[in-house]
């Protein structure tokens, strides 16, 4: 068969196969794509595409899924010739319905007072927030729509994670993170916080022996070519003031970039890592130090690499473990508390990178008191975890949380939180009290992003990456579409 003949019998069988997808999907009638705001076929796809090493209790997990091929989210050209009959195009989503968020009462003057114009109160800062949404664009989607979930609030915040399964990905590999760097360019106050992996085969269950060896030769200098080249990229996609969360919870014992095996290796790996960045033209990154919550394997303050390296004293703190209560996570060894006057002690700004609901269910307690505790010690940016177990808008199974979260955070505007540029009080300063946040209006059920669940008999239709990133999620078809028309 000559390539001629192969590339027409290609089109036509092409245009057939498009042709009954769409059938299907118009045959079914309840086709619908499961994007942000529309309950999804599964949980959001993780971070990093190796297949995970099953989490210890109490370490965060940072599940993987297969990484696209991302194009940059210019007008994309179609790869393959455009057959000459038109192909039936799948059915656009219907966007869902959001419920507008709850608008507080008037205030009626005092008896006495005159209801006129006066001066307008200065909104309260607020530390400026995000969620992780999903790894690639449609991450970047998302972002909106919970923003408008949450009343107009503002999501300055993007975050996303570098795949740890090779040293290409850790690179930042072409077309990956194209378009988190464009969302990050629209608007000069907008953060991108990307979370870097200290090793390859980063969640591979490594033995500590074989960890202890690798920390060693990253401490020599043998990997610096690596994290020179996603400086390089960073700095080519014109966002070379990233925040990076490099070897995030390496007080755990899940991942390859663990401290424990050998705390001194990997506080001098650390400082290569950064030194080899920031010898990069016209980078100015923001190195983020953010370990679990609590004690873990490592006490985190031994993994602590040094003032010179370190621009943000981050840390991950999920619900966990069961039984604990938000006061006790502020109060226990390594925890919240702790956290705090450690930032203060060395002047570096805090951060929560990871947060959320985990081993103690929908606990509106915790949800509740984080958001308290945020906004009494202004860090400069958080980002909850949004998928199942952990989340409250793309995960229907935390009601009482999520009714807390869109409460508190309805319209709040984002205001910048700057870096601090003079040492912070000594440890011994008492850090603020938070104040309790009473979530308004109270007992108000808050709608789920979805206006209905999604079918139970339900196939989702692999469209790739890129087409799911424009038409707002998958495209899913009711497997019981014959019973329903007979």
């Amino acid at each position: 068969m000559t390539p001629q003949q192969r590339g027409v019998r290609s089109r036509r069988l092409t245009v057939v196969a498009a042709a009954l997808v769409a059938s299907a999907a118009l045959a079914c009638g309840p086709g619908f794509a499961a994007g942000a705001g529309v309950t999804r076929v599964a949980d959001p796809p993780a971070p990093t595409p190796a297949v995970p090493a099953p989490p210890a209790t109490g370490q965060t997990p940072v599940p993987q899924a297969p990484v696209p091929l991302t194009p940059a989210l210019e007008t994309p050209a179609p790869q393959n010739p455009v057959p000459q009959n038109p192909v039936p195009q799948p059915p656009a989503p219907v966007p869902p319905a959001v419920t507008p968020a709850p608008v507080p009462p008037a205030v009626t003057p005092a008896p006495g007072t005159s209801a006129g114009p006066g001066p307008t109160p200065a909104p309260p800062q607020r530390p400026a927030f995000g969620a992780y949404l999903d790894y690639g664009p449609l991450g970047v989607a998302r972002m909106a729509q919970l923003s408008t979930w949450l009343g107009g609030a503002e999501l300055r915040v993007g975050h996303t994670y570098l795949p740890g399964d090779r040293w290409s990905n850790i690179e930042g590999r072409p077309g990956f993170l194209d378009v988190w760097a464009h969302w990050r360019r629209e608007k000069a106050d907008r953060m991108l916080v990307l979370n870097v992996p200290m090793m390859e085969r980063n969640e591979d269950g490594v033995s500590d022996a074989e960890v202890r060896r690798l920390l060693r030769r990253g401490a020599d200098g043998e990997f610096d070519q690596h994290f020179k080249a996603l400086a390089e990229r960073l700095v080519e996609l014109d966002v070379p003031d990233t925040v990076l969360v490099l070897g995030w919870e390496m007080n755990g014992i899940t991942y390859t970039h663990r401290c424990g095996p050998d705390p001194e290796a990997w506080k001098t790996y650390w400082n290569r890592i950064v030194t080899a960045m920031r010898s990069v033209p016209g980078q100015q990154f923001k190195f983020d130090f953010a370990p679990s919550r609590g004690r873990d394997a490592v006490p985190w303050p031994q993994c602590y690499p040094g003032d010179d390296t370190v621009d943000i004293v981050g840390m991950d703190s999920y619900d966990q473990p069961s039984g604990l209560t938000f006061d006790q996570q502020v109060k226990e060894p390594y925890g919240l508390q702790e956290h705090v006057e450690f930032a203060e002690k060395h002047g570096k700004a805090l951060s929560y990178p990871e947060w959320g609901l985990f081993r103690n269910g929908d606990n509106a307690t915790y949800m509740r008191g984080m958001l308290a505790w945020m906004d009494a010690h202004k860090p400069l940016y958080n980002t909850l975890t949004d998928y199942c177990p952990h989340g409250v808008w793309q995960c229907r199974q935390n009601p009482q949380a999520s009714e807390v979260y869109r409460a508190v955070l309805s319209g709040r505007p984002a205001v910048p939180t700057l870096l601090p540029s003079t040492p912070a009080p000594s440890a011994s300063a008492q850090p603020a009290t938070p104040q309790p946040v009473t979530p308004q209006p109270a007992g108000q059920p808050v709608p789920q992003p979805s206006p209905s669940a999604a079918p139970v008999r339900c196939s989702p239709l692999d469209l790739g990456d890129w087409v799911e990133y424009w038409l707002g999620g998958k495209l899913c078809v009711r497997l019981d579409w014959y019973s329903r028309r007979h």
